[in-house]
């Protein structure tokens, strides 16, 4: 059992730590969808690929694509009181591209339902220590350039590594469990109105995942979507908790 689902454990784990991060800030920014636009642009990018190249270059199309969307979200967001709507046509666009790109392949919804949620039990482990020594880098010119950039260039530089991190994340586990991850936890942690939010993300991020995992193995359902339905019932109920709560205080 630990040999089937460790790997899928630690990948779940390496997004964790360092969408968590992002988590805390796209919801203190009020633009929550920005990763589910971010993502699906990636994924984009790689349906472009399998259609014109069959899949060669890969990566390179699906990091052009979300560094493009995030330059698109920099520039857009500080214009408009709009911004949600913005970034809400954007994800529609790189979700239909997809579609009509892959509806021109005999697997094209094999290939959707990866792009979209991938089956993480098999990812190597080799594959799942680069991602996070590449991770932890850019966890590291982040917290820099949080402290030493200001403004525009700032905001430049948290979307570019943002993006950045959105492709390698899309490419393991998908589009939706990328934005679980990224939410979820730092929903429930601004939620609960915890003094280490960060800290309390971590932690039931890393608890949610554990049991995610392992009900996947039980009930022999799909890893990636086991994790975006845990993560999403675990914020719901707490949102839930905390909004009733508030009303009887109120009350």
């Amino acid at each position: 059992m630990i040999n089937i689902l460790g790997p899928a454990f630690l990948l779940s784990l390496v997004l964790l730590g360092i969408h968590s991060f992002f988590g805390l800030k796209i919801i203190q920014r009020g633009i929550i969808f920005t990763d589910l636009a971010i993502g699906q642009m990636s994924a984009l990018g790689a349906a472009v690929s399998l259609f014109l190249l069959d899949g060669r270059l890969a990566y390179v199309f699906a990091g052009g694509f979300a560094l493009a969307a995030g330059l698109l979200i920099t520039a857009g967001c500080g214009r408009s009181r709009h911004q949600e709507a913005f970034i809400g046509l954007l994800y529609a666009l790189g979700l239909s591209g997809v579609f009509l790109l892959l509806s021109r392949s005999p697997h094209g919804m094999e290939k959707f339902n990866e792009l979209m949620a991938a089956d993480i039990l098999f990812t190597p482990t080799s594959q799942i220590i680069r991602v996070a020594g590449w991770y932890a880098l850019i966890g590291i010119i982040l917290a820099w350039s949080q402290k030493k950039l200001a403004g525009h260039w700032r905001e430049l530089c948290f979307f570019g590594l943002f993006a950045l991190t959105v492709t390698s994340s899309v490419a393991m586990a998908g589009v939706m469990v990328v934005f679980a991850i990224l939410v979820g936890p730092a929903s429930i942690a601004v939620n609960l109105e915890v003094r280490h939010p960060l800290a309390w993300a971590w932690l039931l991020g890393t608890l949610t995942n554990l049991g995610a995992v392992i009900l996947s193995y039980q009930l022999d359902f799909p890893t990636g979507y086991t994790l975006v339905f845990c993560h999403a019932t675990a914020a719901i109920f707490v949102f839930l908790l905390r909004r009733r709560g508030g009303q009887t205080k109120t009350e």
